[in-house]
């Protein structure tokens, strides 16, 4: 299974993304993949649509939910449930931006997981699971949704945000060349793009119900961000 943790912002140096794919090519160990990718990425850098995303993170966890981030990076979206008084476990398969989040907020529990296997954590042992900016860098999309059902208990909440590719976003991208080019690099970390239709059937597919897509920043039909929110079906 690949679990990867996405920068706050995609790289776009060419030579970067020339290096950090010539690693994947390899076949080097996912772990040093992604550590390779942080080590591009300048530290404090402020995650996208932050403001966004953390207005729809925090509208969905209670004080004393038991919350798992999810590709935590620098621990910026950890550090804010704690203060809003949840218990926040976050974890990364990159050492790097452990790292940094250790510096950044020593309180946080911080964990490195397996980019390829089980993550160490009990089953049915949050009530949330939060993957920002996560889910458009995983490989094996079955097994990393199949350890999100697993962790979280019947009934918990999946809270996630990617970026979207609504209607104009697409047709722009058929327009331009350039753009098409630059968002579907096959250099780039970004491996998997979403509408919200087929994210709300991926989540379906692998038993979340009550699911809600719907999208932030930028204009109707052009949306930068898809935020979406589905519950662990009981059964």
């Amino acid at each position: 299974m690949h679990v990867s943790s996405g920068p706050p912002v995609r790289p776009c140096a060419r030579g970067d993304l020339a290096a950090w794919a010539a690693l994947a090519y390899a076949g080097m160990p996912s772990r040093e993949y992604h550590e390779a990718l942080w080590q591009g990425v300048r530290e404090g850098l402020e995650p996208s649509d932050l403001a966004a995303r953390s207005r729809f993170l925090l509208r969905h966890v209670a004080a004393g939910d038991r919350v798992l981030d999810v590709g935590c990076g620098e621990g910026g979206f950890a550090a804010e449930l704690a203060r809003a008084g949840a218990r926040v476990v976050a974890i990364d398969v990159a050492e790097e931006p452990l790292r940094r989040a250790r510096a950044l907020h020593p309180d946080l529990d911080l964990r490195l997981v397996d980019g390829e296997g089980a993550w160490q954590l009990p089953d049915s042992s949050f009530d949330v699971v939060w993957a920002g900016e996560v889910i458009e860098h995983v490989a094996d999309t079955a097994g990393w949704l199949s350890e999100v059902r697993r962790v979280l208990r019947s009934g918990g909440s999946l809270l996630l945000s990617t970026p979207a590719h609504g209607p104009l976003t697409l047709l722009a991208l058929a327009l331009s060349k350039r753009a098409f080019a630059e968002r579907f690099d096959p250099r780039g970390d970004h491996l998997r793009f979403y509408t919200p239709q087929t994210l709300s059937g991926l989540l379906r597919d692998f038993g979340f119900e009550e699911i809600g897509v719907h999208g932030a920043g930028g204009l109707p039909g052009a949306r930068r961000l898809l935020l979406a929110r589905a519950l662990r079906s009981r059964f």
